[in-house]
């Protein structure tokens, strides 16, 4: 398979995993089978990479004032080495990109963009900055982006020989520190993907090789497991965690994803301002959908109302490995959204009961 290769590329040969092609790049889908992986994340820690992912770094004595402008909340308001969840939107209000912005400085912000929106992304946000004394740069190149996720992912953090400048036990949910890996600046942040508790380290693309080989070595004879895509899909979406291409979009709003929280409309202006896409598809809303037996639902598949007559779309959707039964979500009509609700789905010809059901479907024990 050709692509692009992460900076881990060479470990994930080596470990015998099997390969995808992701947003252009060769990641690793599994290593040894999709549930092992799922259930291992679940039940002790997973070690995934992340390299692929885009970072984009904002600086400059406007930093702030621009970012509230580009993006859909308040960035300005945020403290020093926090992390807030964010959307780039449209002139008329659809999602461009879901992203995660990080605060270093009074005048410096590091976001993490999808692979799949690097260029888009990119190009939006120096756009946007030509009316603010800002620099935008595209540093996903310099970085590689490690996560261990994971009920014991604290204990394999602070068993590996990264060096944090504060305490990891008092880094707090959204929130990163700095620190270094022999001698090399890093970053751990505490965000995640999978609905549970976990870590996410920067580290110089030079030295990705030896911070996962350290994870691994004081991580495995705990339960830690390298981990791929697959699984990673599985875990995010029993936590109703929303990928973009498939829930989130240009052809829907924030309210309409249940990301409303995600737009500060107390803002004077931003790009999107009081704007929501228009079309067949704008009053539809995202919901959960959870099934009985063995078959799940699939994106893409049409979603009927109990009489028959098509209501919306699946989004995304498997056998839950953690749950037993099938999950799925998808943007239906408004007024058959009421949790509980029975639908159906149109499976090649046939129908699977399904009922509306609130996300997420997984929600872990909460720790400090």
């Amino acid at each position: 398979m050709s692509g692009t290769h992460t900076p881990l590329h060479a470990v994930h040969v080596a470990a015998g995993a099997t390969f995808t092609d992701f947003a252009g790049y060769d990641m690793p889908v599994r290593y040894s089978s999709d549930l092992e992986e799922h259930h291992s994340v679940r039940t002790a820690a997973g070690i995934f990479d992340l390299s692929h992912m885009a970072e984009i770094d904002v600086s400059g004595p406007q930093a702030a004032q621009f970012l509230d402008y580009a993006l859909s909340n308040r960035l300005s308001a945020m403290e020093m080495l926090q992390a807030k969840y964010s959307l780039l939107l449209s002139p008329s209000g659809g999602v461009v990109d879901d992203l995660i912005v990080y605060r270093f400085g009074a005048e410096h912000f590091l976001i993490v963009a999808n692979a799949s929106n690097r260029e888009v992304a990119f190009s939006e946000l120096l756009a946007r900055s030509a009316d603010f004394d800002v620099e935008v740069r595209d540093d996903s190149d310099a970085w590689a982006l490690i996560a261990v996720q994971g009920p014991i992912s604290r204990e394999v953090m602070m068993a590996s020989s990264i060096t944090p400048d504060s305490p990891l036990e008092d880094l707090r949910y959204y929130r990163f520190i700095t620190g270094e890996f022999q001698g090399q600046p890093i970053a751990i942040a505490r965000t995640g993907y999978t609905g549970e508790d976990g870590y996410e380290v920067f580290v110089p693309a030079a030295h990705a090789s030896e911070v996962w080989a350290d994870l691994e070595a004081v991580g495995m004879p705990l339960g830690l497991v390298r981990c791929g895509l697959a699984c990673r899909d599985t875990l995010r979406l029993e936590a109703g965690m929303p990928l973009y291409g498939h829930e989130l979009g240009l052809d829907h709003s924030p309210a309409q994803a249940g990301l409303a929280r995600a737009v500060d409309h107390t803002k004077d202006d931003f790009v999107g301002a009081g704007m929501t896409p228009v079309g067949p598809t704008s009053s539809r809303v995202l919901v959960g959908l959870v099934g009985e037996g063995k078959r799940a639902p699939r994106a893409g598949y049409a979603v009927l109302s109990s009489e028959g007559e098509p209501i919306g779309e699946v989004t995304s959707g498997a056998l839950s490995p953690t749950l037993g039964y099938p999950v799925a979500m998808a943007y239906i009509d408004s007024d058959h959204a009421t949790p509980r609700h029975s639908l159906l789905v149109d499976v090649r010809g046939s129908h699977l009961s399904v009922s509306v059901q609130e996300l997420p479907f997984y929600s872990r024990k909460k720790v400090a």
